[in-house]
């Protein structure tokens, strides 16, 4: 009797399903579409208005939210999502990470010490940010928020023995800017009428070349109409001299490095400290402690030529929103 053997044809196996379904896959592609849109404005110049300035703010925390989002695409099995998300992001670190990495070399000359504070509407302890301009030396401090009453506990500290000259147009709450210096001050009005005093002054030391400063603060740009102004202050800081006397612009920019203003204003020719010296990610607002809103580099030391960036570190103060910060520069004309 013939036995005939009946072969089963082979069975495709089903595709495997990716974890998720289309509800993932159609999630993943809008995270992918937002972050593109946040990386982008850094490089658009669409950083306007308010909640535009605020998510170009966060441009470094773009960079980590892509890192996670592309390693969770992967997991998924999103692959074109994990590549669109992974170039993006890529080109994020890519423009974030310089801040990191120390571009300068040592500098012949007479080495200055400069420091910033916003006194947070004069709330700063006064008798610590002198104890701080005594120790580290400091040779001419820019303040932000300096009110008549910060002004009196200052002194009462001991400030105008330390730096004896100054330029100081205090006021009510944030309106108060000053310079105090330890060499003499010729004040200069290199900026025009703001929202907040901005106040200006050659500084003299002697022995060495002159040196121009701005104690610098535009209007913070998240209240109700005033992205415009803070674009338009900043637009208005004076440009690094191209000859003679050179310019320190400091303070309170309520800006950072991805900012299309501050950008364009460094691309004249200014240098930011803590970049140049790898520090640029150290984050001066809000102070220690405060983790909402995430911290950002919005204060500065911007040099143009003939001042050379050497050190940078933030210090924190009492009473102060802001990380005080220092920064050691070289006069080399």
């Amino acid at each position: 009797m013939d036995q005939t053997l009946v072969v089963e044809p082979e069975r495709d196996d089903p595709p495997r399903r990716k974890p998720g379904g289309r509800v993932v896959t159609v999630l993943l592609a809008l995270a992918a579409i937002g972050l593109l849109a946040w990386a982008t404005l850094p490089l658009s110049g669409w950083d306007s208005g308010r909640y535009l300035v605020a998510l170009a703010a966060l441009t470094q925390y773009a960079a980590l939210s892509g890192i996670v989002l592309a390693l969770l695409a992967v997991i998924l099995r999103r692959w074109l999502t994990a590549l669109v998300v992974g170039l993006a992001t890529a080109i994020l670190v890519l423009s974030v990470a310089p801040r990191a990495i120390p571009d300068t070399t040592p500098a012949q000359g007479v080495a200055l010490r400069v420091m910033s504070l916003n006194g947070y509407f004069g709330g700063a302890d006064a008798a610590q940010v002198v104890d701080i301009v005594r120790q580290n030396q400091v040779d001419v401090l820019s303040l932000q928020e300096l009110t008549p009453e910060l002004v009196a506990a200052l002194d009462a500290a001991g400030l105008a023995e330390t730096l004896p000259h100054r330029v100081f147009q205090p006021g009510p709450k944030a309106d108060g800017s000053g310079i105090a210096s330890r060499y003499p001050l010729q004040e200069l009005s290199l900026v025009p009428d703001s929202t907040l005093a901005q106040p200006s002054a050659r500084v003299q030391r002697p022995g060495s070349p002159a040196f121009e400063i701005v104690a610098v603060h535009p209007l913070y740009p998240m209240g109700k109409d005033t992205a415009a102004v803070w674009a338009q202050e900043i637009r208005a800081l004076p440009a690094p001299a191209t000859e003679g006397t050179p310019r320190m612009l400091v303070g309170d920019f309520n800006a950072t490095l991805d900012h299309t203003r501050l950008k364009y204003l460094i691309g004249l020719g200014y240098t930011d400290v803590a970049e140049a010296t790898g520090d640029g990610l150290h984050p001066t607002w809000p102070g220690p402690g405060t983790w909402f809103p995430p911290p950002v580099t919005i204060d500065h030391a911007l040099t143009s030529g003939g001042i050379a960036p050497q050190s940078f570190r933030t210090i924190d103060v009492a009473g102060a929103d802001h990380r005080a910060i220092l920064a050691t520069v070289v006069l080399t004309g």
